[in-house]
């Protein structure tokens, strides 16, 4: 298999006190453990608004994701879809069931074409437990991730919906927003049921708050986009300015 890890960084060191949940896992490793990592499994590619894992399903693979991005769910018996994370390039998922051979605990749909290689839980495990850089890179992801969780789970606690929203936005156009001639336009799909799993409120409040959002021209929407014009107004929704991280990061209780 070619080395179709060349565009990564030098194995991921941590800043101040490590902190970064964001830095995906193949850039975390070195570049002969990332190639070998990828040369255990196959290229596959994936169509838009395709399940690449379910949630309570049987687990026999994970994935590292080459191109595209992902939306990671969970849902509820009642019906109601969370939105836990997106992940793309360099992520992985489905290491958690790999490891503990437990059912996936949550659901990884494409939300673009994706690109990723298939590697067995057998091969998996095996290159982790034969590396202990390997094992210890993924603990500190997962340690990440999860300290991650707690912290914007407490600070979402103490806002409203309407902040948890201009949040949202506002780390969605840091992460997946391109400069148009209106403003910055989420090139990310997410629908507004997305979006609501996102902030734990409904469709319903979503859309009033995008009329809100509107009609004071913050942002604009479209048919298939969402640009926000004045930032600054989100800025002074959230309170917590930039400082503030959304959910859409966070990870759920355990990969799939």
């Amino acid at each position: 298999m070619n080395d179709r890890g060349d565009g990564m960084a030098a194995a991921y060191v941590p800043e101040g006190d490590g902190l970064d949940d964001r830095v995906p896992f193949l850039a975390r490793l070195e570049r002969e453990d990332r190639v070998a990592l990828l040369a255990l499994g196959r290229e596959l590619s994936f169509d838009s608004r395709t399940a690449l894992l379910r949630q309570d399903e049987p687990s026999a693979y994970v994935l590292l994701i080459l191109t595209g991005w992902t939306k990671v769910t969970t849902c509820a018996p009642n019906g109601y879809e969370a939105l836990h994370a997106l992940r793309g390039p360099g992520d992985i998922v489905g290491e958690s069931a790999a490891l503990t051979g437990r059912p996936r605990s949550a659901t990884v749909t494409a939300l673009s074409p994706v690109r990723a290689v298939v590697v067995t839980h057998e091969k998996f495990r095996a290159f982790v437990a034969g590396s202990p850089e390997v094992s210890l890179t993924l603990l500190a992801l997962t340690s990440d991730r999860t300290r991650a969780a707690d912290r914007r789970s407490l600070e979402f606690a103490a806002m409203t919906v309407r902040e948890r929203f201009a949040v949202l936005l506002l780390d969605l156009a840091h992460t997946h927003g391109a400069r148009t001639g209106e403003g910055i336009e989420l090139d990310i799909p997410l629908s507004k049921q997305e979006l609501a799993g996102a902030v734990s409120a409904s469709r319903e409040m979503v859309q009033r708050l995008l009329k809100d959002l509107r009609e004071r021209g913050i942002v604009r929407t479209g048919r298939r986009a969402l640009v926000i014009v004045r930032p600054d107004a989100l800025r002074r929704i959230a309170r917590a300015g930039e400082s503030a991280h959304p959910a859409v990061r966070q990870e759920a209780p355990q990969a799939p």
